[in-house]
C-alpha cells in the first residue's frame, strides 16, 4: 500500500502562492482593502487613495485635521492592520 501525505486545501493553496511569489501581493491587497474596516467608516469617507510601496502604506486624506489626528495614532494603526491580515506587511503609514 502507498502512504500518501494528505494536506489540507488551505496549506496547498498557501504553498502554491508562496512558490509563485503571489503571497505578498495578495496580503498587500488585503491590507489595503482592510483600511476602511480598521480605520472606521468616518475615516474612510475622507480617504481618497491608498497604496503600499516599500512596506509603507500611503493614504491620501482630504481633511488636514484628520491627517494630524491619524499621524499620532500611526503605530497603533500599523499594528491593527498587520494583525487583521495576519502578517507583518507594513512598517509605517504616511498620510498625504
Amino acid at each position: 500500500m502507498f502512504k500518501r501525505d494528505v494536506l489540507p486545501v488551505a496549506d496547498v493553496v498557501n504553498m502554491f502562492l508562496r512558490q509563485n511569489g503571489l503571497e505578498t501581493p495578495l496580503l498587500q491587497n488585503r491590507l489595503v482593502d482592510a483600511w476602511d474596516e480598521v480605520a472606521g467608516k468616518a475615516v474612510a469617507r475622507y480617504t481618497e487613495d491608498k497604496y503600499i510601496r516599500n512596506q509603507v502604506l500611503f493614504v491620501k486624506l482630504t481633511s488636514p485635521a484628520l491627517r494630524s489626528d491619524l499621524s499620532m495614532m500611526r503605530t497603533a494603526l500599523v499594528d491593527k492592520l498587520n494583525q487583521y491580515v495576519g502578517a507583518r506587511i507594513i512598517v509605517d503609514i504616511r498620510f498625504y
